[in-house]
C-alpha cells in the first residue's frame, strides 16, 4: 500500500462482543482476532483506536454476579472491578504481538471542559505518534447518571471526531444495516450505503444485549454525529474482525494512484481495475457500487460523510456541551449569523431556561408575532408565531437573566439596561455552531432548510433519549 496516505481508524466494540452475554466469561477468539486485526493495521501505517465496553461485564464474572444490577453505586462498583481485569486481558493479547497499548478513560463533564476535552485529544495524537494503540472507556467508576455519555457508541463518534479520524467502525452481532428485522423477515434486504441518514428507513428493533445499554438506533445516532465531522462510518459484524482490514484496503486502493489502485484491486479480487481513484469516503452510491463489483467487499453499511464536516470548536459546540437553555432568534439574526456576523441582542425574541455566562444553550430560529409584546405577553406569553426550528448552539457572553433584559434592544441600550457592557453581541460568531451548513446562493437563504433542521433535531432527540436510557440502566488529525 505504499503511496496511500495512511488512515485513522477507530473500533469500537460493545460489551457483547468482549463477554458472553449469559457466562460472563470473555470471547477470547473474537478478541483475539480484534488483536490481530488491529496490528495489522498498525503494521500498514494506519493509526489505530479501540473504544471497549466490558468493564462492568468482566465485573460481573469476577464477582459472580449474574445479573446487571440497576443501581448505579453498584454498577460503578463493577467497573471499578472489572476495568483492570478487562485492560490486564487486552495487554495480554496484545503483548503476544509486541504492541504497547494505553488506557484512556473520560466522561462526559471531561469532554464539556474545553481544557480537558484538548488534553485529551493532544494525549490521543502523542500515543498514536508512539505507535501505540489508545484503548478508550468511558470512566464508568466516577461518572453519574447526570454526566454519562448513555453507551460507548457515542463515546466513539465524539472520540473520532476529536482526532479527525477517517472512519469510524461500530462493531455489532449483525453484518450490516436492514430495511426489515432479518431474524423475522425472509426478505429483508441488506442496507450497504447510507448517503442521507435523515431519510434512512432501516430496522432498529434490536435493543442491544443485556449486558449493554445500547443497541442498533444508538449506532445510528453515532453515525449522525460522526458523518457530520466528516467521519466515515461502518456497521459490520463483530465475530468477523477481518471484515475490518478488508474495507480499510478497499479504501485504501480507491485512494491510491491509478496505477497502484489498479495493482491493489487485482491483488485483492483477481480481477482488472485501471485508472479508478474515487475516493469512496465521499463516492455516491452508483460509483462505490460499481467499485464493489470490483473489489471483493465484505457486507457492512457504509454512512458517507457529511460534505461540510463540523470540527474542532464548532463540533465541540455542539456535541461536547449539554445546554442549559435556549435562545428563541428572529429570521433577521439567523440571516446575520449565516453571514459570519455575531448574535446582537436586537435579533433575541425570547430566553428559556437558567444559565450563566459562557455556559451553551440552543439556538432556535423564530418568526417574530407582529403584536405587541405586552399584548403578546398578556395572552400566552410567547413572542412568536409558529414552530421554533432548532439550528444549532452558542456559548453565550452574558446569563439567561441579563439577556431577558436586554433581547430586542440596540446594542447601544446594553450599558444602560445592565449598568456594564461586557460585550456588544449576546453570542460571537466563533462560539457559535450549527448543525448544518447551508448552501447560499447570492447572500444565501434567510430561512433555515426545515429538512436540516428536523434531521439535526432528531439526532439530539435521540442522542437525549439514549442518554436516558443509559441512567435509566445505571487541532492534530490522525
Amino acid at each position: 500500500m505504499r503511496g496511500s496516505r495512511p488512515l485513522g481508524v477507530v473500533i469500537k466494540l460493545g460489551t457483547s462482543s468482549i463477554v458472553d452475554e449469559k457466562t460472563h466469561e470473555p470471547l477470547l477468539s473474537v478478541l483475539t482476532l480484534i488483536v490481530e486485526t488491529a496490528v495489522k493495521l498498525r503494521k500498514d501505517g494506519h493509526k489505530v483506536i479501540i473504544v471497549s465496553s466490558g468493564a462492568i461485564g468482566v465485573g460481573l464474572r469476577r464477582m459472580d454476579v449474574e445479573k446487571r444490577p440497576k443501581h448505579l453505586s453498584k454498577l460503578q462498583a463493577l467497573a471499578a472491578i472489572g476495568q483492570c481485569r478487562l485492560m490486564s486481558l487486552w495487554d495480554s493479547l496484545f503483548n503476544h504481538l509486541r504492541q504497547p497499548i494505553a488506557q484512556i478513560l473520560l466522561t462526559r463533564s471531561d469532554i464539556a471542559d474545553r481544557s480537558r476535552y484538548l488534553n485529551a485529544r493532544n494525549t490521543i495524537n502523542e500515543l498514536l505518534d508512539m505507535g501505540v494503540i489508545p484503548i478508550v472507556n468511558e470512566n464508568d467508576t466516577l461518572a453519574v447518571a447526570e454526566i454519562k455519555f448513555g453507551d460507548n457508541d457515542t463515546l466513539s463518534a465524539i472520540t473520532a471526531a476529536m482526532v479527525h479520524a477517517d472512519l469510524l467502525f461500530l462493531m455489532t452481532d449483525v453484518d450490516c444495516l436492514y430495511d426489515k428485522n432479518p431474524r423475522t423477515h425472509l426478505d429483508a434486504q441488506p442496507i450497504e450505503v447510507v448517503e442521507d441518514i435523515s431519510a434512512l428507513v432501516a430496522d432498529v428493533s434490536s435493543a442491544g444485549s443485556s449486558l449493554g445499554t445500547g443497541g442498533m438506533s444508538t449506532k445510528i445516532v453515532a453515525a449522525r454525529l460522526a458523518t457530520s465531522a466528516g467521519v466515515t462510518t461502518v456497521i459490520t459484524r463483530s465475530s468477523n474482525p477481518g471484515n475490518i482490514v478488508n474495507i480499510v484496503n478497499y479504501i485504501q486502493a480507491s485512494r491510491s494512484p491509478p496505477s497502484l489502485a489498479t495493482h491493489t484491486a487485482v491483488a485483492l479480487a483477481a480481477d482488472d481495475h485501471p485508472h479508478h481513484t474515487e475516493d469512496p469516503l465521499s463516492m455516491s452510491t452508483a460509483s462505490v457500487t460499481n467499485l464493489e463489483h470490483k473489489i471483493k467487499v465484505p457486507l457492512h453499511t457504509r454512512f458517507l460523510p457529511s460534505l461540510h464536516p463540523v470540527r474542532d470548536r464548532y463540533f465541540w459546540i455542539l456535541h461536547g456541551l449539554r445546554p442549559h437553555g435556549t435562545l428563541y432568534i428572529d429570521q433577521g439574526a439567523y440571516k446575520a449569523l449565516l453571514d459570519k456576523a455575531g448574535l446582537l441582542p436586537v435579533g433575541v425574541v425570547d430566553v428559556e431556561g437558567v444559565f450563566a455566562q459562557q455556559e451553551a444553550v440552543r439556538l432556535c430560529v423564530v418568526s417574530k408575532k407582529k403584536r405587541s409584546s405586552s399584548s403578546v405577553a398578556a395572552e400566552d406569553g410567547k413572542l412568536w408565531d409558529g414552530p421554533a426550528i432548532e439550528v444549532g448552539r452558542a456559548l453565550t457572553n452574558y446569563s439567561s437573566s441579563e439577556i431577558a433584559r436586554i433581547k430586542g434592544h440596540q446594542s447601544a441600550e446594553v450599558e444602560s439596561l445592565l449598568g456594564y457592557a461586557d460585550s456588544e453581541y449576546v453570542a460571537q460568531r466563533e462560539s457559535i455552531s450549527f448543525y448544518q451548513k447551508e448552501e447560499k446562493a447570492g447572500r444565501g437563504a434567510a430561512t433555515p432548510s426545515r429538512e436540516a433542521a428536523a434531521a439535526a433535531s432528531a439526532a439530539l432527540r435521540d442522542l437525549h433519549a439514549t442518554e436516558l436510557e443509559g441512567e435509566a440502566e445505571g487541532g492534530a488529525t490522525l
